[in-house]
């Protein structure tokens, strides 16, 4: 065997004997007991708040009055009012579209004319009328002295008696001698004659007023104050009864429909029923600054949506034509701020409806509501689960309330595996 080869052997063999003796006097390790780590949780405290709840709902701008500027008559347009334009607004009894008014003058005359003429007849029949009932008189007081047969020889012909006595042949006759001493005839009285004078009188005044009614409607006027949403008319155009011509939107007021749940719609009292006006508030934002209007909650439909389900209120926004008030995030006025823009129609808004008061309630993020409305607590180490009563809820918050509010704890915001009532857990801040 070669030297080098008994060196490396002897190298192996002095390695084989440290490691023996390293292992035959090696420490040995403590044995514990294997232990469970309570789960590390985050947690945030509860702050109970209490008041009226303000409800929150989305929904357009809309008109709160709206009409279809239309002629009731034909004609020619001899004028249009230079604010009757799409933008521009216009004062209530404002002239906006004059008609050509020289046909419906015209008849305004001949309507006067034939008044004045079935005046005259009126005259006329009341002057036979008094004529009829002085010869009636005359042939009464005749018979009454007994001079009959001579006397009615007797009588001319050109007396208007004459035409009520019976023909001179009859008047011996005995069947007729009841007819001279009954009643007269009707038409011997000339009243019927003067009623259809009467009559055709008054169908000539209804007539003048129809011309002048018509003549009244040549010029177009507003019925409200208000914007120029549309207008199709031009000079010179002919129009026929019921062509729309432009549309009005009143400026005095706007509304903005809602819709509502049944919890949220619980929470605002007299909705359903009407009894009161509600304050609520009509938040926009407009080049990345919110404002404010105040509002009212005028009415709810009383009947659900067919679609949606939900229930419908209509939020009154009173002079939107005012600035807007900049708030902040939580609605609270920004003082020495800019006025902001009046409130646009087919603006997206958001409105806050004046709830009941509510005695205790938190509000908590969303996230933090677990499934099942239940809410998880840590109390002295132990995890609680504890089922709330929700009051509202949004994308972001929920508002929650219930006998846990008495009872203390922390809200746990972290997830917890398999979370069983009464586990135990340990909290950052050690609570």
């Amino acid at each position: 065997m070669s030297r080098q080869a008994k060196i490396a052997l002897a190298i192996l063999a002095g390695a084989l004997v440290i490691a023996a003796i390293m292992y035959l006097f090696r420490p040995q390790a403590e044995q514990q007991d294997r232990q469970a780590q309570a789960p590390l949780v985050d947690t945030v405290p509860l702050v109970p708040s209490s008041g009226a709840l303000e409800i929150l709902a989305t929904g357009v701008v809309e008109p709160g009055e709206q009409t279809t500027i239309a002629a009731e008559i034909s004609g020619r347009v001899v004028y249009v009012n230079p604010n009757f334009v799409e933008g521009s607004s216009v004062g209530a009894g404002a002239p906006l579209i004059r008609l050509e008014a020289a046909d419906y003058r015209n008849s305004v005359r001949a309507a006067r004319a034939d008044v004045e003429a079935q005046r005259v007849a009126v005259l006329q029949a009341q002057e036979e009328v008094r004529i009829a009932e002085d010869e009636i008189a005359r042939f009464d007081n005749r018979q009454s002295t007994g001079a009959n047969d001579a006397f009615t020889q007797a009588i001319d012909d050109s007396d208007y008696a004459s035409r009520i006595l019976p023909p001179r042949g009859m008047a011996s006759s005995p069947a007729n001698t009841a007819d001279r001493t009954g009643q007269t005839g009707a038409l011997a009285t000339r009243e019927p004659q003067l009623r259809s004078a009467q009559a055709a009188r008054e169908r000539a005044a209804a007539n003048l007023a129809d011309a002048q009614l018509a003549l009244g409607r040549t010029t177009i006027r507003a019925p409200f104050s208000g914007a120029v949403e549309s207008e199709s008319v031009a000079r010179g155009a002919i129009v026929q009864p019921g062509q729309a011509l432009g549309t009005l939107v009143a400026n005095d007021a706007y509304e903005v429909r809602v819709s509502l749940n049944e919890a949220d719609a619980a929470l605002i009292p007299g909705l359903l029923s009407g009894s009161s006006r509600i304050p609520a508030t009509v938040y926009a934002d407009f080049a990345g600054v919110r404002y404010a209007w105040d509002a009212l909650v005028v009415r709810a439909d009383p009947s659900r949506n067919a679609e949606t389900r939900l229930i419908e209120a209509f939020v009154r926004v009173p002079s939107p034509g005012r600035a807007g008030r900049p708030v902040s995030a939580e609605g609270e006025t920004i003082e020495d701020a800019a006025a902001g823009p009046p409130l646009l129609l087919g603006s997206f808004v958001e409105v806050g409806i004046t709830g009941a008061p509510v005695e205790r309630y938190v509000s908590i993020d969303v996230d933090h509501l677990r499934p099942g409305n239940v809410i998880y607590l840590a109390r002295d180490g132990k995890l609680a689960i504890v089922p709330v009563r929700v009051l509202q809820r949004t994308d972001d918050r929920a508002v929650v309330t219930g006998s846990f509010l008495q009872q203390g704890g922390r809200l746990i915001t972290s997830n917890v595996r398999s979370p069983v009532s009464g586990m135990a857990v340990r909290t950052a801040s050690g609570q």
